[in-house]
């Protein structure tokens, strides 16, 4: 079983910007770009600006979670920013899903939707088959080192079921308290890739190569408990 890394860049040290870039590229299979609008959410993370001073050091695709009020507006600012996925949550798209959908594709990124611990994912049944995947979050949106809401196994666990009986081919990925604690859970709900911040990754250790051997060391450890 191989689990997909996303490494959350709201998290990472950015004095050591280049140098844990680099090491990322390398490793890593996606970077995840958290866009919050201080509307949606109250915080505010990264922007346009950010996704590209890390085109100029990483190649691996971004993937773009519109925490935003207003998806339809930031899907073509992600594109020229470089995303190679544009996820918006479920909860903002509803009115336009299908027209955002497309959108996204046109210019040239893979649509993902992120579905929050309270949204079921029948809201998502009419236009599931047209996304490339689906982000389960296992937090509350909106702030790094929240508790795990085990509830959402369950979300996990039920949307590997729908990819399975409609023959799909969506990642399923989850966002919020990936760790040690809930990697083999994770995995066995039937989780795709990891998104993982602080708890993860980041403060394992203040060198990244360091920090990234005790990630795997722990996902390894997990993988073999799930088996």
């Amino acid at each position: 079983m191989k689990i997909k890394i996303s490494p959350s860049l709201m998290c990472m040290d950015l004095l050591r910007f280049k140098e844990q870039l680099t090491f990322l590229d390398s490793h890593a299979d996606f970077l995840h770009i958290d866009i919050m609008d201080g509307h949606y959410v109250p915080n505010l993370t990264l922007s346009p600006f950010f996704m590209e001073s890390v085109a100029k050091v990483s190649k691996l695709p971004m993937d773009c979670h519109l925490m935003t009020t207003d998806p339809w507006m930031w899907v073509p600012i992600m594109a020229k920013a470089g995303a190679g996925f544009i996820s918006p949550q479920a909860e903002t798209i509803n009115a336009i899903a299908f027209r955002i959908i497309a959108r996204i594709r046109e210019l040239g990124c893979k649509p993902g939707i992120v579905v929050n611990p309270a949204t079921p994912l029948d809201s998502l049944r009419h236009y599931i088959h047209l996304i490339d995947k689906i982000t389960i979050m296992t937090v509350d949106p909106g702030y790094a080192g929240q508790p795990f809401i085990a509830e959402m196994l369950d979300k996990i666990t039920e949307a590997k079921r729908l990819r399975e009986e409609r023959g799909l081919n969506f990642l399923i990925e989850v966002d919020g308290s990936c760790n040690k604690r809930t990697y083999a859970r994770l995995a066995a709900a039937g989780a795709d890739v990891f998104i993982v911040g602080t708890s993860g990754l980041f403060h394992n250790h203040e060198d990244i190569a360091e920090a990234w051997k005790i990630m795997t060391a722990d996902i390894e450890a997990a993988l073999g408990a799930a088996a």
